[in-house]
């Protein structure tokens, strides 16, 4: 009888050390996979829906080939619970990035960030152009007045009224935050500009010095002659002369320019056509 409880003991005792042999080696195991690299050799896109369990979330990855064991992930999330937290959204998975990473990345809510930039010199209906076309995103077709109208601005004419600049935003996001960023930054920057004027100035107001800069941006793409550009057209309306420039014609004539400025053009008394109204235009004619 003692004999066979020896006995028992020992194998008990050896199964006891297998199993903790085994557990340190898929301790060991495991950590070893949330430390190692994901499988991808290029940037790839990962869109988690709202509601998606970590479940999906492994047999995705490695449906895809981004992992080679979804057993193993899963396992890891049992070790450290607080990965499966994952948020939906929609990310991007880089090369050399650790599964690990990617996790925390998921946890965090880290998604990806496109960026767009509004171009000085262009106009409204060039940015309306660029809005349109980024990728993930929604877009209201009369988002500049709108955001014109929230602050105020019944005129309904937004040319030269935002703020030419690179601005963010992450999949799904409504591109009128954007439109309202580039608002009221022209807003402060006009407010500075303002207030830093030559004394000598023939404006009446931060709008018309919006308008003579954005007429100054397109007559010219060199930053040295712009000086001197202004110097000119605040001698011609200090004297009570007319503009004479052939930008704003441009801007008057919408889709009908084709690259040339028509005798017709330069002859028709429009708000945009500085040589016949005195005076600035009505509005900018370009974003700056």
């Amino acid at each position: 009888m003692k004999k066979i409880i020896i006995t028992l003991t020992v194998s008990c005792f050896a199964l006891l050390t297998l199993a903790a042999g085994l557990g340190v080696w898929g301790y060991k195991t495991i950590m070893d996979f949330a430390l190692s690299p994901l499988n991808m050799t290029e940037p790839q896109e990962l869109v988690l829906q709202r509601g998606t369990s970590f479940s999906l979330l492994a047999s995705t990855l490695e449906r895809r080939e981004i992992i080679a064991e979804g057993w193993k992930l899963k396992a890891l999330v049992k070790l450290k619970p607080e990965l499966a937290k994952i948020r939906s959204g929609f990310y991007e998975l880089h090369p050399g990035e650790s599964v690990d990473e990617l996790l925390t990345k998921l946890v965090k809510g880290d998604e990806k960030v496109f960026s767009v930039t509004l171009i000085e010199g262009q106009n409204i209906k060039e940015w309306r152009q660029i809005l349109q076309a980024l990728p993930h995103s929604q877009y209201d077709e009369g988002v500049f007045t709108q955001v014109l109208s929230d602050n105020g601005d019944e005129s309904g004419l937004p040319e030269g009224k935002f703020y030419p600049d690179t601005y963010h935003y992450v999949a799904g996001d409504n591109i009128n935050a954007i439109v309202r960023q580039s608002y009221h930054k022209m807003q402060q920057e006009l407010e500075k500009a303002w207030a830093q004027r030559a004394e000598d100035l023939p404006l009446k107001s931060s709008y018309e010095l919006l308008i003579m800069a954005s007429i100054i941006e397109k007559e010219t793409g060199k930053a040295s002659e712009r000086p001197w550009i202004s110097a000119v057209f605040a001698n011609r309306l200090n004297k009570g002369m007319r503009l004479q420039t052939d930008p704003t014609v441009i801007y008057g004539m919408g889709d009908s320019y084709q690259g040339d400025i028509t005798r017709k053009a330069l002859r028709e008394h429009t708000p945009f056509n500085t040589y016949r109204i005195n005076g600035l235009t009505p509005t900018p004619i370009a974003a700056l």
